[in-house]
């Protein structure tokens, strides 16, 4: 039986850093779908249902935290790992039992996106083995 490829919805108003990540995730596998701010973001996860979303915090129009919020509420009872990338800490990325900011995940933007697309199928492996 062929798995389904993963999919992830990368936002981020730096359209440098977006392609940069959109490459990374698509070496790794992913089924990448792209948003320049959250507004397009919310949209664009209604359209794709994905199974991760990384989400730049400070974007024009609306932010990541609210972005999150909003697709949280969306997803309901699906599961959804949502990662909140920020340039306003330096320290290592980071889990919470409850979301703060929106998210449960924060990793910081300086982290390099090889280390964010192994951080994204580590948590999405762990949640595959939760889940049995």
């Amino acid at each position: 039986m062929t798995q389904l490829p993963r999919k992830v919805l990368i936002i981020d108003d730096d359209p440098f850093f977006l392609r940069v990540l959109s490459d990374n995730f698509s070496a790794g596998g992913f089924q990448v779908t792209t948003a320049n701010d959250g507004l397009e973001g919310v949209e664009a996860y209604g359209r794709v249902t994905p199974d991760i979303v990384v989400s730049d915090l400070v974007m024009p129009r609306m932010g990541g935290v609210s972005t999150c919020m909003e697709i949280s509420r969306l997803a309901g009872d699906k599961p959804l790992v949502l990662v909140l990338l920020t340039s306003m800490f330096h320290e290592k990325a980071h889990e919470h039992g409850t979301a703060e900011m929106g998210a449960t995940v924060h990793i910081p933007k300086s982290t390099p996106p090889v280390d964010i697309v192994i951080i994204v199928e580590q948590l999405l492996e762990r949640r595959k083995y939760l889940q049995v």
